[in-house]
């Protein structure tokens, strides 16, 4: 069975998202919000797909502050985020690099972040850029911190990090990444080089589980139509979307 990197990411995050009833994306996010979509169908509707920038898939009103509403009061499960950084106790950097007030490099900005984390339950770190230059040791800046101290209420945080190399589920017990699988063509010495922090690792990693036939069938028909009314480049290129 054939399938593309795309299609293998879409479907490892719709089995991350099962159980999840409300799964809201940001923009620019086609990987997770094709995911949500798949999920949305999988389940008839039970679970919905909310999609920032979306004519079809966004039910705010009002955008970013009526998800930060939502999401204050439990009714966001799953969100998705990334990082100009990220680091080995899920921390992540959403300002900029270099000492300051003069940065070597500015990224957009924290926007929430903080807040999201800690009120979504799981949150998927999502980054295709593997390299050491994004997964360092320790963030120049805590946009928002991967775990909090003991009596802090906190019901959200990280859940798992993808990449274009690998996936590592979360363990908010030791606060530490643990790898769960390789995507194709990449090893174990080559998630180790471009990862600039220590990680666990089982005794016998093995490879992401492939898509399943009824998913992909629903990826190139379904998924994929609905995705291109607010990714459609994304849709044609990469999930080859003829409409």
């Amino acid at each position: 069975m054939e399938y593309t990197r795309e299609e293998l990411l879409i479907c490892a995050i719709a089995r991350m998202l099962d159980g999840c009833k409300n799964i809201a994306v940001g923009t620019a996010s086609p990987i997770p919000g094709s995911a949500a979509l798949l999920v949305q169908a999988l389940t008839g509707g039970a679970s919905r797909a909310s999609i920032l920038g979306s004519d079809i898939h966004n039910p705010f009103n009002d955008g970013g502050p009526e998800l930060f509403d939502r999401a204050g009061q439990g009714r966001v499960d799953a969100f998705f985020l990334g990082g100009g950084q990220i680091d080995g106790e899920a921390n992540i950097n959403l300002v900029s690099t270099g000492p300051y007030p003069e940065p070597d490099t500015r990224f957009p900005g924290s926007f929430g972040s903080a807040y999201l984390y800690f009120s979504v339950p799981r949150v998927i770190l999502f980054r295709e850029e593997h390299s050491r230059r994004v997964f360092v040791d320790k963030v120049d800046f805590i946009s928002a911190p991967g775990w909090s101290p003991p009596g802090v209420h906190r019901p959200g945080g990280p859940y798992a990090l993808i990449t274009s190399l690998c996936i590592f589920r979360y363990d908010r017990e030791r606060h530490r990444f643990r790898l769960d699988g390789l995507l194709p063509g990449a090893t174990l010495e080559e998630v180790r080089d471009n990862t600039g922090f220590d990680f666990d690792c089982p005794d016998n990693i093995g490879p992401v589980a492939a898509p399943e036939p009824d998913k992909l069938a629903l990826i190139h028909s379904r998924i994929a139509e609905e995705i291109s009314e607010t990714y459609p480049e994304f849709a044609r290129n990469r999930l080859g979307w003829q409409g």
